[in-house]
């Protein structure tokens, strides 16, 4: 019997991308994690949380898929811990987000086809219903990562730290000739 096939090939830049996001909050200190680009900005740790937090909020509130009771937010619909500015977060809890909230991705991207992504769902907000496809929300979920990525990046160069780079290699080796 055939598998059916998933979107999941078509998207497997995005699983690098998440990656190289993890491994940079990983390495920054309680400290790094508070930077903000600007006083009125949100800082790394709020950034890098509200990422994951939208991942859970689209596929497991909207979509209705699995996964939110294995991600730390209490109501991926409403305000979460994501959203305590007086609470920071540090790098165990934000990997540990980022990572939750990425395998319900994942999860999504090995289980539909792209028969699917047509599909529409309603979503009210602000009084007003919407309607989504399932590839209208990857395509906002995988640009809201890179936006909020390069929002990170950012704010590390701009304090003199190693920026992250969401498209690098992890380990690449020089060929001689």
């Amino acid at each position: 019997m055939n598998k059916p096939l998933t979107v999941a090939p078509f998207y497997e830049g995005w699983r690098f991308t998440n990656e190289r996001l993890v491994e940079r909050i990983r390495e920054l200190s309680l400290e790094q994690l508070e930077l903000r680009a600007g006083p009125d900005l949100w800082p790394i740790w709020a950034i890098a949380a509200h990422l994951a937090g939208a991942r859970v909020y689209w596929l497991c509130s909207i979509f209705k898929e699995p996964g939110a009771e294995r991600a730390p937010f209490v109501d991926a619909a409403g305000y979460g811990w994501e959203d305590d500015p007086a609470h920071p977060r540090g790098p165990s809890e934000l990997t540990f987000a980022l990572d939750a909230s990425w395998s319900i991705v994942e999860g999504c991207l090995e289980r539909w086809t792209p028969e699917m992504l047509q599909e529409e769902f309603l979503r009210e907000s602000a009084g007003k219903i919407q309607i989504h496809t399932r590839q209208a929300v990857l395509m906002r979920l995988l640009t809201h990562d890179a936006y909020h990525g390069g929002e990170i990046s950012q704010t590390l160069g701009m304090n003199g730290l190693k920026e992250l780079d969401l498209w690098a290699a992890r380990a690449t080796t020089t060929a001689t000739p």
